[in-house]
């Protein structure tokens, strides 16, 4: 439906047809300017493989004295977009609110406003994530104001926010256990990420995810080695048995998939 239509529906039968240009080309639009844009409290948006990962998005816009932002009168939306600000086309913006944010005068030229992005795994194409999507996206927002011109201004460059797929390792296993002082331990455990495609979590393989162990007594966990996922997120490998404390896995993350950490699984050494 992109960003255009979702605007018409929300504020009614609108002339909206100059919203297919670039903000640059449109004429009169409304005297407004976005700053301080917030989206997901600053973190990171991990996505699980289904349901819907609402992100809030908070910003502010000034305005000139004088103009309305009553809802009925202007309405703003927060979008995702990739690509140069001057080639940006609202038509084809494909992550947006679903609704217009609510706004709250703090003085007469500046509003504070909320607003959510929801990201789905199903449904239309507007806001279904692909997995494509694990990536870096550009910020940006649109005023629009409701008359039958239906006169927006759009403004793109308003930070940056990383879409990530979400991760789960099974908990650590280390067997066996107990153990006598030298013998072999093997430690198994599933690295698994989300699939919006599919719709599941699958295998991440050739992953690498660091071999913890807390010795008993202590607070720290120091990683051992570093383990490469294998065949279905597999993990295995084997230590010598020293003194008692518990193994875990942990996976920093990547620039795509979220970090996650296993629950430990303690080993008596005889």
């Amino acid at each position: 439906m992109r960003i255009r239509a979702t605007v018409a529906a929300v504020t009614g039968a609108l002339a909206l047809s100059a919203f297919a240009v670039p903000a640059a080309q449109a004429a009169s639009a409304p005297d407004v300017t976005f700053t301080k844009v917030t989206v997901n409290n600053g973190k990171p948006i991990v996505a699980r493989p289904t349901g819907t990962t609402s992100v809030p998005v908070t910003y502010t816009f000034k305005h000139a004295a004088g103009l309305s932002i009553s809802p009925n009168k202007l309405v703003t939306l927060p979008f995702f977009y990739v690509g140069r600000t001057a080639d940006l086309d609202l038509d084809k913006v494909r992550l947006h609110a679903d609704d217009p944010g609510t706004c709250t005068a703090t003085s007469s030229t500046v509003a504070s406003c909320k607003g959510v992005i929801n990201l789905r795994t199903s449904g239309d194409v507007d806001n279904k994530l692909l997995n494509t999507d694990a990536r870096t996206w550009k910020v940006g927002a649109v005023a629009v104001a409701l008359t039958d011109e239906g006169d927006f201004k759009s403004q793109g460059d308003l930070g940056t926010t990383q879409i990530k797929f979400h991760s789960k390792l099974t908990t650590t296993d280390a067997t066996p256990e107990p153990v006598k002082k030298g013998a072999t331990i093997t430690v198994k455990g599933t690295l698994t990420r989300a699939n919006w495609k599919t719709r599941k979590y699958e295998g991440y393989t050739n992953a690498p995810v660091a071999l913890q162990f807390q010795k008993k007594g202590t607070t720290a966990f120091v990683t051992v080695k570093t383990v490469k996922a294998g065949a279905a997120g597999a993990l295995k490998t084997t230590v010598k048995a020293s003194v008692d404390g518990t193994y875990r896995y942990a996976f920093a993350g990547w620039s795509t998939t979220a970090p996650v950490t296993a629950a430990g699984d303690y080993v008596d050494v005889k």
